[in-house]
């Protein structure tokens, strides 16, 4: 199996998804400063300013509070190195390995088997494993796991991913907003006196068609990112621990496990080497699920055809 070769198409997938997610949002706001324009006398520069002002503050508070947001939510707490003394010893090992600092570990008490990474580079870098992990899988298989969540470190998965909410978020706030004013009946009255002619007809329409499909399709975009990454980081951690059996029987042990994680969330479902959310039964699954699915996973690092 050529994992390098799986890393550099993955990537460049991935920057494509991006491409097309900013194509997306920009015509959304494109679409919403005409009519704002038109109809209340809004114009250009000034709904940019402000979309600019929210989208930048929206940006740095994930940028430099993800790590502390996740670990909070995830109900994580840090482990004690004389506590969880093999824990420490894999991820220093692995760490080692990659060509990077140690970040810093928390461990989530609950028996389902599942591990996360998050933070904005490696210098500022976290990795979260479930008690689960620590009594269900052996040194061979929990080294696997970390240098999963390594990867996404060292490739600033972790990053990506975090731009990528951002990015969803900004999406979901134009489309409410376009939604309010024409739910309001602002936008309608304010234009009642005005000449709507067929230009406008056509970008109201195209408006309200951006406005509901927008959150949907940047959600799916970012899922799709995320399985993306999820490849990247198998391969990279067979180049890293040189032992795949060690991770794709992680991810078969995983497979096999129906408990869910109670710390975890939609919001956070994407970061787990696995999906934590037992379970769902999702509507068109390919498309909606977090990560690819484990049989494929398992198959592509044993190298099976």
């Amino acid at each position: 199996m050529d994992f390098y070769a799986q890393i550099s198409r993955n990537k460049r997938n991935t920057y494509l998804l991006f491409l097309v997610f900013f194509i997306l949002i920009g015509a959304l706001a494109y679409v919403i400063s005409i009519v704002l324009d038109y109809f209340i006398g809004i114009g250009f520069v000034f709904f940019f300013t402000f979309f600019g002002f929210l989208t930048i503050l929206f940006a740095i508070i994930s940028y430099y509070k993800s790590d502390s947001i996740v670990t909070a939510v995830s109900r994580a707490k840090e482990a004690p190195k004389g506590q969880f003394a093999q824990l420490h010893n894999v991820v220093e090992e692995m760490c080692l390995a990659a060509g990077l600092p140690k970040p810093r570990i928390f461990v989530i008490n609950d028996t389902a088997i599942n591990a996360f990474a998050t933070g904005r580079d490696p210098m500022h870098a976290v990795i979260c494993v479930t008690t689960g992990c620590l009594t269900r899988l052996s040194r061979d298989q929990l080294q696997g796991v970390i240098a999963h969540e390594l990867s996404h470190i060292k490739n600033y998965d972790v990053r990506t991913m975090t731009v990528a909410t951002v990015l969803v978020g900004i999406a979901v706030m134009l489309s409410d907003l376009l939604i309010r004013m024409f739910w309001y009946g602002g936008l309608r009255n304010s234009g009642s006196s005005k000449d709507s002619g067929g230009f406008m007809i056509v970008i109201i329409v195209v408006s309200i068609v951006l406005a509901i499909l927008t959150p949907i399709i940047a959600k799916l975009i970012t899922l799709a990112i995320s399985r993306k990454r999820e490849f990247v980081a198998d391969a990279s951690a067979v180049a890293l621990t040189r032992n795949p059996s060690g991770l794709a029987s992680a991810l078969e042990i995983i497979g096999k496990d129906t408990e869910t994680l109670e710390a975890a969330n939609k919001a956070t479902a994407h970061l787990y080497i696995a999906n934590p959310l037992k379970g769902q039964k999702l509507w068109m699954k390919s498309l909606f699920s977090t990560h690819p699915p484990l049989k494929e996973r398992i198959r592509l690092i044993r190298g099976n055809n």
